[in-house]
């Protein structure tokens, strides 16, 4: 994969293909309007903060029971009760997350590419990101676009410990003197920002045009390659040649 010159396209999944918001429908119905939404957000606040302080201690958990445990340390947070029923049935629903609106008009464009090769690159669990794009309503029926799928796992780090964007190169047939012939394409800043430090180029998604804010990394190591507000962008500059491989920018 990847050796015939095609651009690698590597799609995050949760927070860039699947809105992790969504889960706030199941949460309605559990704990009603008031409290769903809260939750939502709280839920993946600590699900990431767990990555990153498992990354810190050079420990490692599947990110299923990271993404149980946070939910919990949520629920606890927000003075409720979760019962182990509630529990199983909120982790079968992270399962069928819907996608953002402007996800399936872009990857039917992106199927007619022959110039891209399409793979999913997330800190989920193997079986967790096959459920999602197997099982979500709306990614499900997009799943032949995707040539592979690149997990953590085998590295036991997260993003954005560099591991694991090296483990992406291995996984799409790159050395790391090649890491600027991928792209990585994320709604999530700090994802954006580990990419650019392992050489990778980068495409941030904005969807509420607020602009970048991430002052982690001064200068251009720090920012995106290419800001898009929607996946449908991704596409137009795909079409205009603003994504390329580093052997055609040579």
């Amino acid at each position: 994969m990847g050796s015939d010159g095609s651009i690698i396209l590597a799609f995050d999944l949760y927070g860039t293909l699947l809105s992790t918001e969504s889960i706030a429908k199941e949460l309605k119905n559990q704990f009603g309007a008031e409290k769903a939404a809260t939750i939502a957000v709280t839920w993946r606040k600590y699900q990431l903060e767990y990555t990153w302080r498992l990354n810190s201690m050079n420990q490692y958990l599947p990110f299923s029971t990271i993404t149980q445990r946070s939910l919990h340390h949520a629920i606890a947070e927000n003075n409720l009760e979760l019962q182990s029923r509630t529990a199983a049935s909120l982790m079968s629903a992270y399962d069928c997350l819907s996608t953002f609106p402007d996800v399936a008009p872009a990857l039917q464009s992106l199927a007619k590419q022959p110039s891209i090769t399409p793979v999913i690159f997330s800190n989920g669990t193997r079986e967790m990101v096959s459920n999602s794009v197997n099982q979500s309503p709306d990614l499900s029926p997009y799943s032949g676009i995707f040539k592979n799928i690149v997990t953590v796992e085998e590295v036991q780090k997260f993003k954005p410990h560099p591991d694991v964007y090296y483990h992406l190169a291995a996984k799409v047939g790159k050395t790391r003197e090649q890491m600027g012939d991928m792209w990585l394409i994320s709604g999530n800043p700090f994802d954006i920002v580990g990419a650019k430090a392992a050489g990778i180029n980068s495409v941030w998604v904005d969807r509420g045009a607020g602009g970048w804010a991430d002052g982690l990394i001064e200068g251009e190591m720090g920012r995106p390659d290419l800001v898009v507000h929607g996946l449908v962008q991704l596409v137009e500059a795909i079409e205009a040649g603003k994504i390329s491989t580093q052997s055609t920018r040579i």
